[in-house]
């Protein structure tokens, strides 16, 4: 006599949940980051493959605990399908943390932003109103994110701040160098997150009684929370250039100093004959 021994359907769901949410999950952000997908379009599909990543853990569980006390087969694919559906969930639940960790905010500044404009593009004509925290609450969750003031003429800050910028691997669309006149320097770049948000970080390099001053604003274009990229970023950026500023000061301590003018001889007196 056969004993027929079953393959649980619920393990075959969860394997056949936990391969579909793979492509689900990889392809839309391949694909927004590439502009193949607009915002609005691909968070629609991220929570969708979310929803089908959490149905494969649900369904591999449920399998899992059927399949202790029935003895029928399928542990293999409950198991690659739990395995499938929490690789999945991995970015859902760091994103989740950064959302509880950092307020609802899409554009942070050091100074006011009237001062400190984006590029007109399309995606930014078409960006929402941006979210942004009163200064208390700025200088709470973003410490570093305040106006630098250096010992260093414009020109030589501004060089510091687009080497730097360059190497951050930043889209720089525009950089406009100090004027002589005292015109603030100012470049504007674009920067594609992870998941594909685009995002731009604006810097002013302007002159100051003393030196001069770097100013940075940072924004996303489509975004509902930036979930603490754009604080972030500035406080990163700004902390760098300090090193940088740092390092070069010491490397160059007479840079600031001025030329001393050697004195002439005097004249030799010329004899007349008188």
């Amino acid at each position: 006599m056969r004993i027929l021994i079953r393959t649980s359907k619920w393990a075959v769901w969860a394997r056949r949940l936990g391969g579909l949410a793979i492509p689900l999950t990889l392809v839309p952000v391949l694909m927004h980051r590439q502009g193949f997908l607009d915002s609005g379009l691909f968070l629609v599909v991220a929570l969708f493959a979310g929803l089908v990543a959490a149905l494969a853990v649900i369904a591999a569980l449920i399998a899992l605990v059927r399949l202790w006390y029935t003895g029928d087969q399928g542990w293999g694919r409950a198991l690659l399908g739990l395995f499938l559906g929490l690789v999945c969930l991995v970015p859902y639940a760091w994103y989740g943390s950064l959302a509880l960790r950092y307020p609802v905010v899409t554009d942070i500044a050091t100074a006011p932003r009237g001062e400190l404009p984006l590029l007109f593009e399309p995606d930014t004509a078409a960006m929402p109103p941006p979210r942004v925290l009163t200064a208390e609450e700025q200088q709470l969750y973003f410490p570093n994110a305040t106006r630098r003031t250096y010992p260093l003429d414009a020109f030589q800050l501004f060089a510091l701040v687009q080497r730097l910028a360059e190497a951050q691997g930043w889209d720089i669309r525009q950089s406009r160098e100090p004027g002589a006149d005292g015109e603030p320097g100012r470049i504007n770049a674009r920067i594609t997150t992870l998941p594909g948000w685009r995002e731009e970080a604006v810097l002013r390099v302007s002159p100051t009684s003393g030196g001069s001053a770097v100013d940075m604003r940072s924004a996303s274009i489509g975004a509902l929370h930036d979930l603490g990229s754009n604080g972030e970023r500035i406080s990163d950026f700004l902390v760098a250039l300090d090193n940088d500023v740092t390092a070069f000061l010491r490397d160059n301590p007479n840079i600031n100093q001025p030329v001393a003018v050697e004195a002439e001889d005097p004249a030799p007196e010329v004899q007349t004959g008188n």
